[in-house]
C-alpha cells in the first residue's frame, strides 16, 4: 500500500494529482497560467472542489490559453457565469481575464512566465523535511515577495497563501511529508 500525505482522500483524481503533479517542478507556461487561476479560484474553498471542476475550466477557459483568456470581453463573462462546469463568481472569473493580459506582459519582459515566477525561489525547488501536514507554513518569505511583486504588476487573488499553495502545485515548493511515498 503506497503511503501519502495526510490530505489526499480515496477519489482517484487526488490520487493522480497527489501522485503526479503536487511537488513535481513546471517550467511550461501555459500550465503554469492554468494553476495560476485554479489557485485563484480555490480562494475560500477547498482544492478538491476546484481539482473536480478543472476539466470543464479547461473547456471553458479555451485550454487556459493566454492570449484567449487575455481576449474575453464582458459577453464572454456573463456565458461563464451560466457555466456550472466552473466555479462562477465574477471577481474569479474577472481575475482569471486580468491576470492573463498580466501573464502576457510579464512573458514579454522575461522572455517566459516560467522565468519570471521560478526567480522567486532563485530558481531551484525547495524541498521540505515537515514530518505533519500541521507543520507546513500558510506562507513563507518566497510567497510573500512573489504575491508583493505579483499585486505591483496587476495580477488579482494572488495573496501570499496563495502563492504558497501555487508554489507548491508548480513544484516550486516539495511539501511530500516525510512520511509520503512520494518525499523526494
Amino acid at each position: 500500500m503506497t503511503a501519502r500525505c495526510a490530505w489526499v482522500n480515496e477519489d482517484p483524481l487526488y490520487i493522480d494529482y497527489h501522485d503526479y503533479e503536487w511537488g513535481v517542478p513546471e517550467h511550461e507556461d501555459q500550465k503554469l497560467f492554468e494553476m495560476l487561476v485554479l489557485e485563484g479560484a480555490q480562494a475560500g474553498l477547498s482544492w478538491y472542489t476546484v481539482l473536480k471542476k478543472r476539466e470543464g475550466y479547461r473547456r471553458a477557459f479555451d485550454g487556459f490559453d493566454p492570449h484567449k483568456v487575455a481576449a474575453y470581453d464582458e459577453a464572454k463573462v456573463a456565458e461563464l457565469m451560466t457555466d456550472d462546469s466552473i466555479i462562477r463568481n465574477r471577481l474569479k472569473i474577472q481575475s482569471a481575464i486580468t491576470n492573463a493580459k498580466c501573464f502576457l506582459k510579464v512573458r514579454e519582459e522575461f522572455g517566459s512566465f516560467d522565468s519570471y515566477i521560478w526567480q522567486f525561489i532563485g530558481g531551484v525547488p525547495i524541498r521540505n523535511q515537515w514530518p505533519t501536514k500541521s507543520e507546513v507554513p500558510a506562507t513563507t518569505p518566497q510567497s510573500d515577495a512573489m504575491s508583493k511583486d505579483l499585486k505591483k504588476r496587476g495580477f488579482k487573488f494572488v495573496g501570499s497563501t496563495i502563492c504558497y499553495a501555487y508554489m507548491q502545485a508548480c513544484g516550486m515548493v516539495d511539501d511530500h511529508s516525510l512520511d509520503c511515498d512520494y518525499h523526494k
